[in-house]
């Protein structure tokens, strides 16, 4: 709606066709006339800012404003229209394109205003601009399409205006990304890449030198607004940030500026990406010297980094090492000597040329009293002898895009009017069928580049990667790279890092980030309240890894895998159990062969003094058993130790359970003698004949094999089996042996503990008998011992960790079962050794009464 309403009010203040019969045409305001035209078969239309700015005048709203009067002359303006001149001049003269029509030309002025733009624009679409009043209304002048404008902000209220009407409008220069929505602007295309691939080529320049905080200055209309739009929102995707977005444009107030300087003081970004144009860095360049803002990286877009008028201007060398996206290097055989002759100019329009000459030449050809030291214009004065802007050719690409512009036009006429050797018709195609020719259009310049227009109407974006090199007090511009969105996304950017100078000539790339990348090991967490690239560096969880710079989040590791010290990398967890090669180990089986070969030894001086009488008296058949079982339980501890597996975890539960019994069973049978053997000196007591050695060996059997049976029903319902234990500590594996049935477990140990608190208590009552005749006081401190460890065990082995578990239950082991081999054992081996003289039957039986 906003252009149809614009539209018609432009039309209504143009022209005004009041229709009496259907033939009168009628000129409402003042008739606007191009500043340079020539006549043809075909009009092609121009629009260019000639004019930087116009004279402010304050509006009274009480009469009509007066038109704007434009002032200080921009020659780029003209190297443009020479640029479309040229291009219609070389297809007059061809033989090939068009033959037999001739193509002329209307260039009109919109002293960078949008608002005249539109009328321009108006007044090209309209045509009778010589319509008087009551004039016949003739076929409309209009012309075939327009050419421009180089402002994105006037493009942009160009083709919202002449949209509806399917006019054709083919920009230079005009690089918003907004232009590409064929919605809004269906009659809207271009000849140089839109923003949308030149905020992408930036941001993804700006990432790979590992910049991801950097500030921003962009000018204040459709052009630096829409492309910082574009560059933030394809910068976030890549992870960079921008501390400041600062507009500017050139009519700001000093206020404005200085809050821009003060933003600037106070960011710790050391990178500005710049979406201005040449205009705005004029007075940028100067501010930024008065409060000495130097140092800085600049990030440049097409609009000044490769302008030798912006490189002129940097007198101090603010822009040094600047680096942005330029236009590639094109040329168009004849288009340079053509923009440096201005004997075209001068026939084509004589009072644009009379202001072009004095502003080239700086001098005026009336001289007034005030203006007496002004030099005077002879007309004689030379090109060659002066170097401003317009022998600067550095836009020579951008006036090549004009060239384009103006070729694609004349290839689509060329193909409508059906030409071969000659036209057969010069008939201008009405505009919506031209327009969608247009858009399909596909040839080659003269010099081979193919030009065509994708479905948005751009081109294909190629951009050079121009690095600012300062060389003997002067900037040079150098080709350090290459962006080409035809290519596959991961090779589009191209750059020779080797080659680039940075800001303050120094060949050391500068860093500009919010927070130091975060090492492997760490991950990043954002900073409460600020934007992503500010991040503390969090060291990882145990158990936990990040492999990469500035990893968002640590991996956990896999279950038999832990983090290492660094937390880089998982790594095998180690595993503990009790092996026999460390010291705990060695020690243990130490010990354990020690117990065996002690027991051994008595073994060996029981059975040589076996018939001796402290032998024979203290039943030498459990003796000698007892020693047997003893000498098991010193070697199953051997089973205890090293790595778990399933034949070991069930032979050191059944072996330690199972001869542990046979011991206490045979003590107990020990225990039973002695108190029998008292009971038969009583008179008339026959007792001994029902406990004698048969019943001993039977009992002992008994009482094994209730043990016996525990343990196979125990194997049978759930036996114990190795078990990786990664609960007790997450760094390490424990190998363990599980109970499988932990009521098994715990009946194994009931039972043995059962046996030995009757054997205790049994040995209890005996402990006042004869010394020489029994074994009741030994037997009784041996329990005690035994029920000590076994009682003092159970909290130990519940609570120890790891290995030191399994370490606990040979420790009960072996202390119980030297226990009960001292205790029972020593005193008789000390008297049969030592003191073999009372080892006589009457030494035993001394004391007896």
């Amino acid at each position: 709606m906003d252009s149809i309403f614009t539209l018609l009010h432009v039309v209504m203040a143009i022209i005004n066709f009041s229709s009496t019969n259907g033939t009168v045409c009628s000129l409402q305001g003042e008739p606007v006339y191009p500043l340079l035209s020539k006549d043809g078969d075909i009009i092609i239309g121009g629009i260019f800012p000639f004019h930087r700015t116009w004279e402010i005048t304050e509006a009274s709203y009480m009469v009509k404003p007066s038109p704007l009067n434009c002032t200080s002359l921009d020659v780029r303006a003209l190297q443009f229209s020479q640029s479309l001149i040229f291009a219609i001049e070389e297809i007059n003269n061809s033989s090939s394109l068009l033959p037999g029509v001739s193509l002329g030309y209307k260039i009109y002025d919109t002293c960078t205003s949008a608002a005249k733009a539109v009328r321009m624009a108006m007044a090209l679409v309209n045509g009778n601009e010589n319509s008087t009043l009551n004039e016949q209304c003739t076929k409309s002048a209009q012309v075939q399409a327009i050419i421009g404008e180089t402002s994105s902000s006037a493009s942009t209220a160009i083709a919202k205006s002449v949209g509806p009407l399917s006019f054709p409008v083919i920009s230079p220069y005009s690089t918003c990304e907004c232009l590409s929505d064929k919605r809004k602007y269906p009659s809207f295309l271009r000849t140089v890449p839109s923003d949308y691939y030149q905020s992408r080529a930036l941001a993804e320049m700006v990432k790979q030198f590992g910049w991801t905080w950097v500030g921003a200055i962009r000018r204040d209309d459709d052009y630096g607004n829409n492309g910082m739009a574009a560059f933030t929102k394809a910068a976030e995707q890549l992870g960079v940030c921008l501390e400041y977005s600062l507009p500017f444009i050139r009519t700001y107030s000093q206020e404005k500026v200085l809050r821009i300087i003060q933003q600037i003081k106070s960011s710790t970004s050391r990178v500005i990406v710049a979406f201005v144009t040449y205009w705005d860095l004029e007075i940028l360049l100067n501010v930024f010297y008065e409060h000495n803002i130097t140092g800085y990286q600049w990030v440049g877009t097409e609009s000044w980094i490769s302008d030798s008028t912006v490189a002129r201007l940097d007198k101090h060398k603010i822009l040094q090492g600047a680096i942005g996206l330029a236009i590639p290097d094109t040329t168009v055989t004849g288009l340079k000597e053509f923009i440096l002759d201005i004997n075209p100019l001068k026939s084509a329009g004589g009072a644009i040329f009379t202001e072009f000459w004095e502003t080239l030449f700086k001098c005026k050809y009336s001289v007034h009293n005030e203006l007496k030291h002004t030099t005077v214009c002879t007309g004689q004065e030379k090109l060659s002898e002066i170097e401003n802007e317009f022998t600067d050719l550095s836009l020579l690409p951008i006036f090549c895009n004009v060239y384009k512009g103006v070729y694609a036009v004349a290839h689509t006429l060329h193909n409508l009017l059906g030409c071969t050797q000659t036209c057969p018709a010069k008939k201008q195609p009405d505009p919506l069928t031209f327009l969608e020719h247009l858009k399909r259009v596909r040839f080659k310049t003269k010099e081979g580049e193919e030009v065509y227009f994708d479905k948005n109407g751009d081109p294909v974006a190629k951009y050079e990667i121009i690095n600012w090199k300062t060389i003997e007090d002067q900037h040079e511009f150098v080709t350090v790279g290459l962006y080409d969105s035809s290519f596959p996304a991961q090779n589009q950017l191209i750059m020779k890092m080797g080659s680039i100078v940075w800001a303050q000539n120094t060949d050391q790339l500068p860093v500009s980030v919010c927070s130091e990348s975060c090492p492997p090991g760490t991950r990043k967490a954002v900073q409460k309240g600020k934007p992503i690239c500010c991040f503390d560096c969090i060291p990882c969880a145990e158990g936990e890894i990040s492999n990469m710079t500035d990893s968002i989040k640590c991996e956990q590791c896999y279950q038999d895998y832990w983090s290492n010290q660094h937390k880089t990398e998982c790594v095998k967890k180690e595993t503990e159990f009790l092996s026999f090669e460390e010291t705990m180990g060695i020690l243990l089986t130490a010990v354990s062969i020690i117990g065996a070969f002690m027991t051994i030894i008595i073994a060996i001086i029981f059975f040589r003094h076996k018939n001796t009488p402290i032998v024979k008296a203290n039943n030498s058949e459990l003796s000698f058993l007892l020693l047997f079982s003893l000498a098991l339980c010193f070697l199953c501890s051997l089973t205890f130790i090293g790595r778990p597996s399933e034949w070991s975890c069930v032979l050191r539960h059944t072996a330690f359970g199972i001869t542990f019994v046979l011991c206490i069973s045979c003590v107990l049978g020990k225990t039973i003698v002695v108190l029998m053997a008292f009971r038969a000196t009583l008179p008339g007591s026959n007792v001994m004949k029902w406990f004698g050695p048969p019943q001993q060996r039977l009992s002992v059997l008994a009482f094994t094999l209730i043990q016996v049976l525990i343990c196979v029903l125990w194997l049978t319902t759930s036996p114990p089996f190795p078990f990786k234990n990664l609960k007790h500590y997450k760094e390490k594996i424990i190998l363990e042996c599980q109970l499988g049935s932990a009521v098994g477990f715990w009946a194994v140990l009931g039972y043995i503990g059962l046996l030995a608190l009757l054997c205790f208590v049994l040995a209890f009552l005996a402990r006042k008998l004869p010394d020489k005749f029994n074994e009741a006081k030994f037997i009784t401190f041996s329990m005690l011992i035994f029920c000590a460890v076994w009682i003092t065990f159970i909290p130990a082995y519940v609570s120890s960790p790891g290995k030191f578990t399994v370490a606990v239950e040979i420790f009960a082991i072996l202390a119980s079962s030297f226990g009960l081999l001292f205790c029972i054992f020593l005193p008789k081996c000390y008297i049969i050794i030592m003191k073999p003289e009372m080892n006589t039957k009457k030494q035993i039986m001394g004391k007896v009464k």
